[in-house]
């Protein structure tokens, strides 16, 4: 009898209390085919990682905030909360991944594995392959709660349930709107306000200064920082890139194999396995009084699957590489963000490296062509810009069309735009791939317009401020139209561009040194995204190129951030700019791979170049003509 009651007692006695560190030493198994070192999860592999995963169990913290760099296996924390809460405290859970493609790729090749090989899980998801409807790619059902994985520009997606605990990963890669309907953030963090005991996460690497998310919400949390102590003197210290050295050759080559960790204050040199023994010694230590949200930051110094020699070697190679590769460095291996210094170049020095050709033709390394158009009340401004390897640009003319939105026969030049003739170099008849056209000013007649022509070749877009080089131009989206006094519903498509980083890539193109006239005729390259301006090209069109200059200022809540400002008035020239520059990224051309442009250099009889693209196919860009090219409007001072 009493061993029966003890057996029923057994049954009632709630479960022990477990944090999700405690669950994933227990039960979670990490599967070959999504980690390196399949098996056991052991927590203590990286030790930083339980000080995160208990502040996501910690009933006092409201939100955790993770500005990490790559490789700190950031991914598996939040791998770790799913499976905690669906084996031990089931609720509704979302994740949000950057798009609906990234979405279900997490699905399928982060959490299924995981569902598949952690014994726990097993028969609480439904099996794949019955016809339930339980276990969708981006929608799973267990018992007392679900889980939903949606892109962040989906903005249906983010508006479907309410949700408890809502993990966002690389909110940093996420689009300014999803769709129409605002910051996507915010717009997850609305479905958990039903819930008293919800749980917010946010996680990314870090971009732009100013314009990060992620360093957003760590700014405002308690910022918590590892501390690790040296092994020869035991002071704790924040592990830091500045302390990082390596030894020189007598020829003065890095020699990246002889990198060591020094400490701060003893000047100790730390190999790796030194360095990791100290990082399992490790804790956290926040900067800031805690408010109900925790934020952490970590950088690759504190990975135990990187090795110092190899950071050295991504360093070296970045910095060598330009400001294009340190960003990358700074932001994906310190887990930093990067500062853009946005300062535009003199007019007055851009005067004298123009070059000399004709207006009309495009130079013999351009292969194909788009145009930025600029929407004013009495006018249309299109700058037309030709493109080759690496996005080295030419500015090949400057239209300006008289009359503005509201005049029939402006549109009707604009049309004929979009058919004239440019010829190349070598005699070759070009016309414009994609012209960019801003919506910004008569939105309704400019998308009329589009509709009218086919969106083949134009791209009506709208810009936003902010930072986003993972996808600068998002889109598009599909918006209303008016045509002939008729409203059609999802008329037109739009496409949305973070001017900011096509601004700053513009003045960074420009800053650039050029090989000298000797240097080319040795045979050496100009650099990728060198940016070539003609002779024909005045002052006032140079002024209009470099008005803006990037500064940072105070927002309402004391916390700074990057911003454009003009230096003058008028700055078509730079707009102009932007849009065509945006409409070479809807083309493809940052993503051609070095068949698509040998397959341009071919149908041009361009000679190749050293130099390298990545991956899309479009339809072919150059084609020959017959008919006359049909009359346009020039600026009066452009000549």
């Amino acid at each position: 009898m009493k061993k029966t009651v003890e057996r029923a007692l057994a049954v009632l006695r709630p479960p022990p209390e477990l944090t999700i560190s405690d669950w994933a030493d227990r039960n979670r198994r990490l599967s070959s085919e999504a980690s390196a070192e399949p098996g056991q999860w052991r927590t203590s592999r990286a030790e930083y990682q339980r000080g995160i995963m208990e502040a996501i169990s910690d009933a006092a913290t409201e939100t955790v905030i993770i500005m990490s760099s790559a490789q700190v296996g950031k991914t598996e924390v939040l791998n770790n909360a799913c499976g905690y809460h669906i084996d031990r405290d089931p609720a509704p859970i979302m994740v949000v991944m950057p798009t609906e493609r990234d979405a279900e790729t997490w699905s399928k090749d982060r959490f299924s594995p995981m569902a598949r090989d952690t014994p726990c899980l097993q028969g609480k998801i439904a099996d794949p392959r019955s016809r339930d409807g339980n276990n969708k790619i981006l929608h799973k059902r267990f018992p007392g709660g679900h889980l939903t994985i949606v892109g962040a520009n989906a903005p249906s997606g983010l508006a479907s349930r309410p949700i408890r605990l809502l993990l966002c990963d690389e909110v940093d890669r996420y689009p300014f709107s999803a769709g129409a309907e605002g910051d996507p953030v915010n717009l997850a963090k609305k479905r958990t306000v039903t819930f008293w005991n919800r749980k917010i996460v946010l996680v990314s690497t870090p971009t732009n200064k100013g314009a990060s998310r992620i360093e957003a919400a760590f700014a405002e949390s308690d910022q918590r920082h590892f501390r690790v102590p040296c092994p020869a003197c035991g002071a704790e210290q924040v592990l830091s890139w500045s302390q990082v050295r390596w030894d020189k050759g007598r020829d003065g080559s890095h020699r990246p194999e002889t990198a060591r960790y020094h400490c701060v204050e003893c000047d100790a040199a730390w190999r790796d396995e030194t360095r990791w023994e100290t990082v399992e010694k490790g804790r956290w230590v926040a900067d800031r009084p805690f408010a109900g949200t925790a934020g952490f930051h970590l950088n690759e110094l504190y990975s135990p699957w990187v090795r110092l020699e190899a950071m050295v070697r991504t360093f070296l190679s970045a910095r060598a590489g330009g400001d294009e590769a340190m960003k990358t460095f700074v932001n994906t291996s310190l887990g930093e963000t990067w500062m853009e210094t946005g300062e535009a170049p003199d007019w007055q020095r851009l005067q004298g490296l123009k070059e000399d050709w004709p207006a009309g033709t495009v130079p013999g390394q351009g292969l194909f062509l788009t145009a930025g158009a600029d929407v004013q009340k009495d006018r249309i401004e299109i700058d037309v810009w030709g493109w080759g390897r690496g996005l080295e640009s030419w500015l090949v003319d400057h239209v300006v069309l008289e009359g503005g939105p509201g005049d029939p026969a402006c549109w009707q030049q604009l049309t004929e735009v979009l058919g004239r003739i440019w010829l190349h170099e070598n005699g070759t008849a070009m016309t414009i791939a994609r012209l960019a056209i801003d919506t910004g000013y008569e939105t309704s007649a400019v998308y009329a317009w589009a509709r009218q022509v086919g969106f083949a070749q134009v791209a009506p877009v709208k810009g936003m401020e902010g930072f986003n080089r993972a996808s600068p131009v998002t889109g598009p989206t599909y918006v209303d139209a008016t045509l002939a006094g008729k409203r059609l519903r999802r008329g037109a498509r739009l496409w949305t561009l973070a001017t900011s980083t096509f601004k700053a890539e513009t003045y960074r193109f420009l800053r650039q040194e050029k090989p000298t006239r000797e240097d080319l005729a040795a045979g050496a390259v100009c650099p990728s995204g060198t940016i070539h301006l003609p002779g024909w090209a005045d002052s006032e069109w140079l002024k209009q190129l470099t008005a803006e200059q990037l500064v940072t200022v105070k927002g309402r809540r004391g916390f700074t951030k990057l911003e454009w400002q003009k230096l003058r008035e008028r700055n078509e020239a730079l707009d102009c700019r932007v849009y065509a520059r945006a409409a070479a990224w809807i083309l493809g051309a940052d993503r051609w791979s070095e068949a698509r442009w040998a397959d341009l250099e071919g149908q041009l009889g361009v000679a190749a170049q050293d130099a390298a693209g990545t991956g899309s196919n479009v339809a072919p860009l150059t084609q020959r003509r017959t008919t006359p090219s049909r009359r346009t409007v020039r600026s009066s001072y452009m000549g």
